[in-house]
């Protein structure tokens, strides 16, 4: 069920969507920031978490008001850019609700470059919730393979469950089996535990379309 203060603040957004710089923050006070399934997914690193939720909502509010889609890429970038860990979990989980087996086919050229950017940004990052957020179904979507590979691969070491990754399934090919049969073998060499997500990895065979 949707938190009264989550309902509260899209019908603010919806009427003036510069009210989502004020809202944002204060999203994790308001809704709580437990996981969403603290039995399962303690991190919230698969379904994220209380607040996470809400401010994905608030991004998806914030860009069906807003005509113009390249401010609604530039309110986004600002919200990432000048947010915390927590509110960039949200812009980035935002982004993989409008991209989601329920979403439109397209995202705007501008909020596809912004999220590729925002994505970049956020692999490259140590904190593992950032990182989870970042391959959701925005990246398995929009992302190149290269780069998509790559962020699948980090998630791996930094023990993510592949659960938290969109499309794996869809989107695994021969290449990534090999990087992660070649992570299997390192480990193995150096008396290193090999985890059944690294395993599933490697046997992949699936070859994406396109």
């Amino acid at each position: 069920m949707t938190h009264p203060w989550t309902i509260a603040a899209v019908d603010d957004v919806t009427a003036d969507p510069r009210r989502i710089s004020v809202l944002f923050p204060a999203a994790g006070r308001s809704v709580g920031r437990d996981p969403v399934d603290p039995e399962h997914d303690p991190l919230g690193l698969v379904h994220g978490t209380d607040d996470d939720r809400a401010r994905a909502v608030l991004v998806q509010a914030l860009i069906a008001a807003v005509d113009d889609d390249g401010i609604a890429a530039d309110t986004v970038a600002e919200l990432y850019r000048y947010g915390d860990d927590a509110e960039r979990r949200g812009v980035l989980r935002g982004l993989n609700a409008l991209c989601g087996p329920n979403a439109e086919p397209m995202l705007a050229a501008p909020l596809v470059a912004t999220g590729r950017e925002l994505v970049a940004d956020a692999l490259r990052t140590n904190d593992p919730r950032l990182v989870a957020a970042a391959l959701g179904d925005f990246s398995a979507r929009e992302l190149d393979q290269h780069g998509w590979r790559h962020g699948v691969l980090k998630a791996l070491f930094m023990g993510i469950p592949l659960d938290a990754v969109a499309g794996i399934d869809s989107r695994g090919d021969a290449e990534l089996a090999r990087m992660a049969a070649a992570l299997i073998a390192e480990r193995r060499a150096a008396g290193r535990e090999i985890s059944a997500d690294m395993t599933r990895l490697s046997t992949i065979q699936t070859t994406p379309g396109g």
